[in-house]
């Protein structure tokens, strides 16, 4: 599989909502989602998020765990 144009962008959406916060809810990423204008595949991986409270780990390993269910890791990039 090849590196989609968008490879990185869920990083860099987690790297903005962690800037100055220490959690966040699902409605901020996808607020923040919306904002950063991401593709619909990367829309779909945002919007499988459970409702709640995200610490960075726990969004990151949500995300990573539906990236991979999906086999986007390559194509999109994983997040930490």
């Amino acid at each position: 599989m090849q590196q989609s144009d968008e490879f990185g962008t869920l990083q860099r959406l987690v790297d903005y909502l962690y800037k100055q916060r220490r959690s966040v809810a699902r409605l901020d990423v996808l607020l923040a989602a919306e904002m950063f204008d991401i593709s619909g595949d990367l829309l779909e991986i945002v919007e499988l998020l459970p409702p709640g409270s995200y610490s960075r780990q726990k969004l990151c390993d949500q995300l990573n765990s539906a990236l991979a269910a999906h086999g986007w890791g390559l194509v999109y990039g994983t997040v930490d």
